[in-house]
Formats: structure tokens, C-alpha cells, sequence
């Protein structure tokens, strides 16, 4: 009994061979390059880097049909410009724009989160809410970083 189907051009690999405990010698099991489940694992250099930058296309499109993600994006339409315009040195401004992405880094994070708990069911579980709360936990923490960084410019730019 082989465990990893043999590709029709390939030899055959060798009986697995057990140790003591019964268990399989990993020597003789396939390389990843051999059997794969997922076909990105086989593909390589610029082929996988196309195919990734498709993936993270993708999941910005679904981050969309979520609401918060969408208002954040809408404001980092308003954000990012200001931020050239209200930092006064590229450090400001990496710390302004980079605040209001990382909003959307986190917010988009805790959706993946959020759709993987629906998709193991809709039942409630303690572990479950306890994963939800602490995505939410991160969305309102990146958010009060953001809004800190913004306030401190604000009041260099114009109180000081």
C-alpha cells in the first residue's frame, strides 16, 4: 500500500521501511517537488511570484465586501496624500501613511481570521469568540496607534 500516488511517468518508490515502532522511515518518502497537493507548492521563481501577486489581488477584492475594510480603505484615500503634505520629513511621513496602512494590514488579518472560524461552522465556541475578540482586540489597538500618530502631528504641525 503506497501512501502518496506515483506520478505515470515516474518509477515507483521503494516499499517503505519501518523502524521497531512500526512507523515509516521518512528516507523513503516522496519530496515535496515529487507529490504535491497544492500546485503552487511545485511552481517556481517568477511563475509563483505572478500567480502570488494574483492571490493578493484576490484577497484584496474580498477585503472589499467587508465593510470596515472598505471605510478604511476609503480614508486612506484621504490619509495618504495628507500624509506627504503634513509630515515634515520622511520619518513623519513614513510613520503617518504607515499607520494608516497597517490599519488595513490588521483589519484585513482579522477578516481572514473571522472567515476561517465561520468556515469550521456557524455554532457558537468559546474558542472561536476568544480568536474573534482578539482580531478585534488588534483592529482597536492599530486603530488608537493610528489615530495617536495622527493627533501628535497634528498638534506639531499646528499647537506647537
Amino acid at each position: 500500500m503506497t501512501l502518496w500516488p506515483a506520478r505515470a511517468w515516474s518509477t515507483p518508490a521503494p516499499p517503505a521501511r519501518t523502524d521497531v515502532f512500526g512507523l515509516v522511515d521518512n528516507q523513503h518518502m516522496p519530496d515535496i517537488h515529487e507529490v504535491t497537493v497544492n500546485p503552487q507548492k511545485a511552481r517556481r521563481g517568477l511563475n509563483r511570484m505572478w500567480h502570488a501577486l494574483g492571490y493578493s489581488f484576490e484577497g484584496l477584492r474580498a477585503g472589499w465586501y467587508e465593510t470596515a475594510f472598505r471605510q478604511e480603505a476609503l480614508a486612506s484615500l484621504i490619509l495618504l496624500p495628507l500624509s506627504l503634505w503634513l509630515g515634515r520629513d520622511w520619518v513623519e511621513t513614513a510613520l503617518l501613511a504607515g499607520s494608516v496602512l497597517f490599519v488595513m494590514i490588521v483589519e484585513l488579518l482579522n477578516t481572514g481570521i473571522e472567515t476561517a472560524i465561520d468556515r469550521i461552522g456557524p455554532e457558537w465556541n468559546d474558542l472561536s469568540k476568544r480568536a474573534k475578540d482578539m482580531g478585534s482586540a488588534a483592529v482597536l489597538l492599530s486603530l488608537l496607534l493610528c489615530v495617536g500618530i495622527w493627533s501628535a502631528a497634528l498638534y506639531q504641525r499646528f499647537a506647537a
